[in-house]
C-alpha cells in the first residue's frame, strides 16, 4: 500500500500548501494569467520544496507543445554532435524542454524510423546534425509539419542552417603563424571534395598567395605522417610551418618531424583544426589548434528550434560563426 508520503505531488497538494486556488496554482507554475509577481513566486517556491513535478503531458496539452526536441545526426562516435548537444541542451533545459538524440548511420530507413518515432513523440521541432557541412540529410525534412533547423550540415536555402566559419578559422590558423615569423607555411589537409576542406584551403591561399601549397589527402594521423615524408625527403625548400587540416593530420606530421629529429616549434611550427581535446592535449609538444565553437554552434541551433517552436521569426540562410584559436606549445606558445 502506498503511503502518502510516498506518492507522487499533484497540483492540488501544491495548492492546498500555499493556500491558493488550483487554478491560481496552476497559473502560477505556468506564467499564465493574472497571478502577481509575489505570490507565483511563492507557490513556485512551494511546488520546489513539497517535491512537485509537473505532468508533461498536461502541460502540453495545455500550452499546444510537447517540451521536447529531437536530435538527428549521422556521427555515430559523437565527435561533433556530442558537444553540438551539449550547447543545445544548455539552452532548452532551462526552457523546461528536452532534447531526444538519435543517430541515423547514414541509413535512410533508420532515419525514417527514428524520425517517425519524434513526430509520433510530437517533438516541438528537429535539429538536424551531421560530420561534414555538406551532407544532405539521409530522410526529407523539408515538408515536416515542424520547423527544422540544421547545424553542421546542409540544409535548403531557405532553412536555418549553423555553420563553423572555416575560413576565418584558417585565416586565424595562418595569421598566428606569420606573427611568429614564419614565411614558408604548408598546408596538409583531408579530402578536397569535403566543403570545410576547400573552404580553408581557399583562406590558406588568400594569406599565402606567394608559394602558398596544399596538399590534400585522408583525414587520419597516416596521411599527416606520410605527407611530411613526401616533402622532407625531396629537394627545395623546407616549410618553417605546417598548418593542418584536423588535429588527427597534425598529430601524424609531429610525429613524422619527431622521427626525422626536426625540433617543433624550433624548426617547424605546426598549427592544427578541431581543438579534439583527447588529440590535441596529449600530441607531444602538445598541439596549437583551431576551435569550431561546436558547444556554440549547439548554444545558437537551441535558441533558434526554441523561437520557431514558438512561431517567432528566425533569419533564415547560413549563419557562420567564429572559431577561435587555441594556443599551446605546438607553436612555441605556453
Amino acid at each position: 500500500m502506498t503511503k502518502i508520503g510516498d506518492r507522487r505531488r499533484t497540483i492540488y497538494d501544491v495548492a492546498k500548501a500555499a493556500g491558493v486556488s488550483i487554478s491560481t496554482a496552476s497559473n502560477a507554475l505556468n506564467d499564465t494569467g493574472r497571478t502577481n509577481a509575489e505570490t507565483r513566486e511563492r507557490v513556485k517556491r512551494i511546488a520546489e520544496e513539497i517535491g512537485f513535478r509537473p505532468n508533461a503531458l498536461a502541460r502540453g496539452l495545455l500550452t499546444k507543445r510537447s517540451h521536447a526536441v529531437g536530435m538527428l545526426t549521422n556521427d555515430t562516435y559523437g565527435r561533433l554532435t556530442l558537444p553540438i548537444t551539449a550547447g543545445v541542451s544548455e539552452v532548452l533545459i532551462d526552457h523546461g524542454v528536452s532534447v531526444f538524440l538519435c543517430a541515423t548511420n547514414n541509413n535512410p530507413r533508420l532515419a525514417k524510423l527514428h524520425l517517425d518515432a519524434l513526430l509520433d513523440r510530437q517533438v516541438d521541432g528537429i535539429i538536424f546534425t551531421a560530420t561534414r557541412l555538406d551532407l544532405k540529410p539521409p530522410v526529407e525534412l523539408s515538408k515536416l509539419p515542424i520547423p527544422v533547423v540544421y547545424v553542421f550540415a546542409e540544409g535548403p536555402a531557405d532553412s536555418v542552417t549553423f555553420f563553423p566559419d572555416d575560413e576565418q578559422g584558417a585565416r586565424l590558423a595562418v595569421n598566428h603563424l606569420k606573427a611568429l615569423g614564419r614565411s614558408r607555411i604548408l598546408h596538409i589537409t583531408g579530402p578536397e571534395d569535403y566543403l570545410a576542406v576547400r573552404l580553408r584551403a581557399r583562406a590558406y591561399r588568400e594569406c599565402c598567395p606567394s608559394g602558398a601549397d596544399v596538399m590534400f589527402g585522408e583525414w587520419s594521423e597516416e596521411w599527416g605522417h606520410e605527407a611530411v615524408e613526401r616533402v622532407f625527403v625531396g629537394s627545395g625548400e623546407k616549410p618553417d610551418a605546417i598548418f593542418c587540416g584536423s588535429d588527427e593530420i597534425a598529430r601524424g606530421v609531429i610525429d613524422a618531424l619527431r622521427d626525422m629529429n626536426i625540433s617543433i616549434p624550433t624548426e617547424v611550427a605546426v598549427v592544427g583544426f578541431d581543438n579534439w581535446e583527447v588529440v590535441a592535449r596529449q600530441t607531444r609538444p602538445p598541439l596549437t589548434t583551431i576551435d569550431m565553437e561546436l558547444k556554440e554552434l549547439g548554444h545558437q541551433a537551441g535558441l533558434a528550434i526554441l523561437g520557431l517552436s514558438k512561431g517567432e521569426q528566425i533569419a533564415t540562410g547560413i549563419t557562420r560563426l567564429p572559431c577561435s584559436l587555441v594556443v599551446r606549445q605546438s607553436s612555441g606558445g605556453h
